[in-house]
């Protein structure tokens, strides 16, 4: 399992004068930020407490404690915010956090090397993983379900992909016209 620090959230602009600001949870329950204590910027340089938190359409709107008006706000737009991987919860079996995830050898079913995975993205239509392969290139966009990825084997540090035949280089098996 990895250690370290797991990037729960990240503040975005101020909202009104008083210093609350928008901020993005990337955590399953968007509240759940307000449970683990001080975060802090990735180098530990800074930490905040969330004074209090409401629900706007797709972020919070949070006042933190020590940050009192619009200019101190408006300084902290783009700051990611941190936690300690031991205060967070547990996963379930087939759920994994993402930082579990990045650096992982990918391989086919065969054993064959895939390459590794660089990041794990949400787009909105469910999760997506990034693959560079070991030759250099591109990396390459699978969607991280089941059919693709059947198989995530953290003691091993390896995923197992089943590309799509489109990634093979397969052709479409379409009808001529």
């Amino acid at each position: 399992m990895a250690s370290g620090l797991i990037c729960v959230a990240r503040i975005g602009a101020p909202h009104g004068v008083r210093g609350a600001v928008r901020l993005w949870s990337f955590t399953e329950n968007p509240f759940a930020v307000t449970d683990y204590g001080p975060l802090t910027t990735k180098d530990g340089a800074r930490s905040f407490e969330i004074a209090s938190a409401r629900e706007a359409n797709t972020h919070l709107v949070v006042t933190l404690k020590g940050v009192t008006n619009r200019d101190e706000a408006e300084r902290l737009n783009g700051v990611e915010l941190y936690v300690p991987r031991d205060r967070l919860p547990p996963t379930d079996d087939g759920e994994y956090y993402h930082a579990d995830l990045i650096g992982l050898a990918a391989v086919t079913a065969a054993g064959d090397a895939f390459g590794r995975v660089v990041a794990i993205h949400n787009f909105g239509a469910g999760d997506i993983i990034e693959i560079a392969p070991p030759d250099g290139g591109p990396t390459r966009l699978l969607p991280f379900t089941n059919a693709v990825v059947p198989t995530v084997d953290l003691a091993a540090g390896k995923v197992v992909i089943e590309p799509p035949n489109e990634i093979e280089g397969d052709t479409p098996n379409h009808p001529e016209a």
